[in-house]
């Protein structure tokens, strides 16, 4: 059964709705019958600055899937989309409506928040909202999105025992966006930049995607 999914960052008060933890998130999603689904549409309804924050941390879930292959070919272009209207400059996400009537089941994401719970309560201790200017910035916005697009198109790729290792970094990235903490997305871009170098153009597994292209 599909019913709304609930609003974890307060109806009643709208600036509420600009700031969200990562773990009220996955406590409010994952309340209620384990077999409702939630639309990805209802998920960003209203939501404003932590938009991309929460599509993102949906859309990394099926990294988390012990299933080779098929985990990142479901995540990874999803990163991709998100990554590429962040780079132009969009500043609410945009979903196809084939997309936005689609998500996970409550189920799902009980799930991943009993698999986390326990190193996010310690990560949540250090983020805290600052430096807003590194996520608000046009330009600090587009390198986040070309970052999200090239670690987007590593994690859609098969290469072996990397879907864990790409779905953590991405968490660095959404706790970034929605905690608005522009400090971690500083460590965020290193961690990025240094996965792209390495298992992109180093490995030339980049390189042979934009091969193809041509």
């Amino acid at each position: 059964m599909t019913k709304p999914a609930p609003d974890p960052e307060g109806a009643a008060d709208p600036q509420a709705r600009a700031h969200v933890g990562a773990r009220a998130v996955l406590d409010d999603f994952a309340s209620g019958d384990p077999e409702d689904h939630l639309r990805l549409g209802d998920l960003l309804s209203g939501l404003r600055h932590s938009a991309f924050g929460m599509l993102l941390f949906v859309g990394i879930l099926p990294a988390f899937l012990p299933i080779p292959g098929v985990a990142g070919a479901i995540s990874g272009p999803l990163v991709v989309l998100i990554g590429a209207q962040l780079l132009v400059g969009m500043r609410k996400p945009w979903l196809p409506a084939f997309l936005a009537s689609r998500g996970p089941h409550r189920k799902s994401m009980g799930r991943f928040r009993d698999m986390t719970s326990r190193w996010l309560a310690w990560l949540e201790k250090l983020v805290r909202p600052r430096m807003e200017g590194v996520l608000d910035h046009p330009v600090a916005s587009a390198f986040t999105g070309l970052l999200l697009v090239l670690l987007g198109l590593l994690l859609a790729l098969p290469i072996p025992f990397t879907n864990y290792l790409f779905g953590v970094l991405l968490l660095l990235f959404v706790l970034a966006l929605l905690e608005r903490d522009g400090a971690l997305m500083l460590v965020a871009w290193l961690a990025g930049a240094i996965a792209v170098v390495s298992f992109g153009f180093v490995s030339g597994n980049l390189v042979r995607v934009v091969d193809g292209w041509f």
